[in-house]
């Protein structure tokens, strides 16, 4: 299927109301404005659109009447107050979930009337300690929330704000009969958002449940790749491979885009400095594939030893703020064509 090109996915309106494309690269507030609300919360995804961000971002997991919800993971103990609920003391468990053993409750455990019942923190307390200030105040979002939102953010802010949701663990959730694909291709085909031309990029680890959205659904396509391992569902592929230009060429069948951890395309040694870059943009490009990379976070923790600032030395330095700013411009300059960031204000300044 031919899909637009991502460089002009998004459109603004001028006060003519003539559609211009939007900046390139776009950028992609990761969960929301993450790095200053927390993850996946209303307030994160208001604060993204007023700070310029051209997309908001959804991880999309599935409760146990099939509905999609907003949550990073399907274990919900560390993005909610589900533990001080009594009432579900009884649903804590232990699953294996793509390979790795997990403990805690599930969101396939709940109805999404249960869901509703708790309010949403902080995942990330010890690096983000002001982000709990907002702990307890908000409900979780069902992914028909987040259309709202964006159409919301739309008209308050005059551009046209995209999503780009992630389906998680689709394979994990078939295997209990709970069918992503088509819960997502119901919600995207009731919001009129299964064309070429949706303002909608979804993404996936995994390649099945892309390539299933291909043959049903016009909406553009993205493949996520990590530094290391393969997606759960082809354990007969490597993420390495995928890179290659015969791997690239493969996505190209299925997919618009590649969404790659950022040290694929500049490396870091034992060290944490970067190294040079790679050949990743301009083979992607070859391949006729978009370069969305992921994720700039703003804390030195999850910075190259180059960005990072402040005396090692001190407590809290790796909570402490580097230079995510200069990070932005190394990567715009290696022509990636999109950004997943958790500070959007920060990656629209630097673009």
């Amino acid at each position: 299927m031919i899909r637009i090109a991502l460089s002009i996915l998004l459109l603004s309106f001028s006060g003519g109301n003539v559609p211009q494309p939007a900046p390139h690269p776009i950028v992609i507030a990761h969960r929301g404005a993450s790095g200053e609300r927390p993850e996946h919360t209303r307030a994160a995804y208001d604060l993204a659109i007023d700070q310029g961000a051209d997309m908001i971002e959804p991880d999309l997991v599935m409760t146990r009447d099939g509905v999609l919800v907003v949550r990073h993971e399907n274990e919900i103990s560390e993005t909610t107050d589900v533990a001080d609920h009594p009432e579900f003391a009884d649903r804590r468990t232990t699953r294996t979930i793509d390979g790795r053993t997990v403990t805690g409750w599930f969101t396939e455990d709940f109805t999404l009337a249960e869901l509703k019942t708790l309010r949403t923190r902080e995942r990330l307390a010890t690096l983000r300690p002001g982000n709990t200030a907002y702990d307890g105040h908000e409900p979780i979002l069902t992914f028909q929330e987040v259309i709202d939102i964006a159409r919301e953010g739309s008209r308050r802010s005059g551009r046209l704000i995209g999503l780009a949701p992630e389906m998680k663990h689709p394979s994990h959730f078939a295997a209990i009969g709970l069918d992503m694909p088509s819960a997502l291709v119901t919600v995207l085909a009731a919001n009129d958002l299964t064309s070429a031309q949706a303002p909608v990029l979804v993404q996936c680890f995994e390649v099945e449940a892309l390539r299933t959205l291909d043959r049903r659904i016009d909406t553009p396509l993205l493949q996520l790749i990590a530094a290391g391992g393969g997606p759960i569902d082809r354990p007969d592929l490597r993420y390495a491979r995928m890179i290659m230009p015969e791997g690239l060429d493969e996505i190209a069948d299925y997919a618009q885009a590649i969404g790659v951890d950022v040290t694929l395309i500049v490396p870091r040694d034992n060290s944490g400095a970067a190294l040079a870059p790679t050949p990743l943009v301009d083979r992607a490009h070859e391949a006729g594939l978009k370069v969305i990379a992921w994720t700039f976070r703003a804390e030195n923790l999850f910075l190259s030893t180059d960005d990072r600032r402040g005396d090692p030395a001190q407590p809290g330095y790796l909570a402490a703020h580097g230079d995510l700013s200069r990070m932005f411009e190394v990567f715009y300059d290696l022509g990636v064509d999109g950004v997943f960031s958790d500070f959007p204000a920060l990656a629209v300044a630097a673009r």
